[in-house]
């Protein structure tokens, strides 16, 4: 059921991306998960919601099919600097790293979720207060 808050709903796939990592079977000893699937669809869960959260603030879906990154950052880079340097970062952590490659190292996992957690809190600063019915 999807979410007329597009923040919340963004948080709602963070929360999705939790519960997906955690299938990944941490190795403590390694210092890494175990099952590079589940990490790559815990990046995917954090990237998109990191989408609908920059979607609610760029507003870069018009015309047809879908923006590139480099519409994001131009965007971005228009609106809000800070939230450019989190695109940068967040991009290459959680859609590259994690979600194409699945690179199990849990640092990396958890810079992937912090980058998320940067880009949603960010955007919730800079977009306006949904109307509650």
């Amino acid at each position: 059921m999807e979410k007329n808050d597009p923040i919340e709903e963004a948080r709602r796939y963070v929360a999705n991306a939790e519960t997906v990592i955690q299938k990944a079977n941490y190795d403590p000893e390694m210092k890494c998960y175990t099952d590079s699937k589940y990490v790559k669809a815990a990046g995917d869960y954090l990237w998109k919601g990191c989408l609908i959260a920059l979607d609610a603030v760029l507003h870069v879906r018009n015309g047809k099919g879908r923006p590139s990154i480099e519409k994001y950052k131009e965007a971005a880079g228009k609106r809000d600097r800070t939230l450019l340097r989190y695109i940068n970062l967040g991009y290459g952590t959680m859609h590259l790293v994690m979600g194409y490659d699945g690179n199990k190292q849990k640092k990396v996992c958890d810079a992937g979720f912090e980058a998320a957690n940067d880009i949603i809190d960010h955007c919730a600063k800079l977009c306006p207060v949904p109307m509650r019915v």
